[in-house]
């Protein structure tokens, strides 16, 4: 093999990689937020004892957790608008996408922290006269959610590798930047060699800063 690497044409395009990437930090960050409010209210929904919350909660999960998401970034994006008559932008719609998707597999990981708090503990937080969301607010959240960490952040790593897909909408983000960058360089070797290790660079930082928060949350426990 004779191939002579050559970044130069990478690093006189660095400014566009850059974008890319805070564009992916971005959409990541907002879906995450969402994400965690649309998980919220579909795992309660779904642990609901009355039907009309929790059958539409188990069919919106299941349909997102059976679908591959490529297919919910076209939805929003071409389907939606005509439906509704309204027009989304690719950041929009990529956003829609994302914040539903891992809402659904939030929920299941909301949803199976609390499960999993000992009947005991619940007993305990009656027999003290505590009503339900107190309960959930003092006994049964703050040990639930030492549960959910890891399941959360491997959840959520999984939707940044995700925002990928968002260049399929034409969105500015490190994927869809580095396409712009090989078109004009023909050095797709270099160029996506240099987004994988911002990718890993990224999620590596996110790792390391998870790990930390990980750690004040069980010392606070």
């Amino acid at each position: 093999m004779n191939y002579q690497w050559d970044f130069s044409g990478v690093f006189a395009r660095w400014d566009l990689l850059l974008t890319g990437l805070l564009n992916t930090i971005k959409i990541a960050g907002i879906s995450i937020v969402l994400g965690v409010l649309v998980g919220l209210v579909l795992a309660f929904a779904k642990l609901s004892p009355r039907r009309y919350f929790s059958l539409p909660a188990s069919i919106f999960i299941e349909f997102y957790r059976n679908t591959p998401p490529i297919i919910h970034f076209f939805w929003f994006f071409y389907a939606l608008p005509m439906l509704a008559n309204i027009s989304l932008d690719p950041f929009t719609a990529a956003v829609l996408a994302l914040s539903t998707q891992s809402g659904a597999f939030y929920a299941e990981v909301f949803r199976g922290g609390i499960v999993s708090i000992e009947q005991g503990q619940w007993e305990g937080a009656k027999s003290l006269g505590m009503g339900h969301a107190q309960m959930m607010r003092r006994i049964i959240l703050p040990q639930a959610m030492t549960r959910m960490f890891a399941p959360f952040v491997e959840r959520s790593f999984e939707l940044i590798k995700t925002t990928a897909l968002a260049s399929t909408l034409a969105y500015a983000d490190l994927l869809y930047q580095a396409m712009i960058v090989n078109s004009e360089t023909f050095r797709p070797l270099e160029v996506y060699t240099t987004i994988a290790l911002m990718y890993v660079i990224l999620l590596v930082t996110a790792s390391t800063l998870a790990r930390l928060a990980e750690a004040r949350l069980t010392a606070y426990r």
